[in-house]
């Protein structure tokens, strides 16, 4: 008797990379909306260097909302607001394990400041 979960999507006679497994595995558990959610966080962290200000973080529908501690951090933050979110983008798209085509939670389309 086999032990082991069969997982959908997944084929058993094949030999595949860890590269090509995971992200099968992220998508037969449906991870990949909760997963890319904090890759975008953790794409935020990176690109803005003001992760030591950031007192919230809230992602939907491709907006990213952060509240930030500091109002001169937050306005400094503003005049950069397009250039952040092409620098997220681009993090992400080089992500390993963020989800390209994941329907629920894309790409950084707008990024709000309060």
């Amino acid at each position: 008797m086999n032990r082991y979960k069969k997982i959908k999507g997944v084929p058993r006679k094949e030999a595949l990379g860890m590269d090509q497994i995971i992200p099968m595995y992220i998508r037969a558990l449906k991870l990949s909306a909760g997963l890319n959610t904090q890759r975008v966080f953790a794409a935020w962290d990176a690109v803005s260097g003001a992760s030591q200000y950031t007192l919230r973080r809230f992602y939907r529908d491709g907006k990213l909302y952060v509240t930030l501690s500091s109002s001169m951090v937050r306005n400094h933050l503003e005049f950069q607001n397009r250039a952040l979110v092409d620098a997220m983008n681009a993090f992400l798209l080089k992500d390993e394990l963020f989800v390209k085509d994941c329907e629920k939670v894309g790409l950084v389309r707008q990024l709000i400041l309060k």
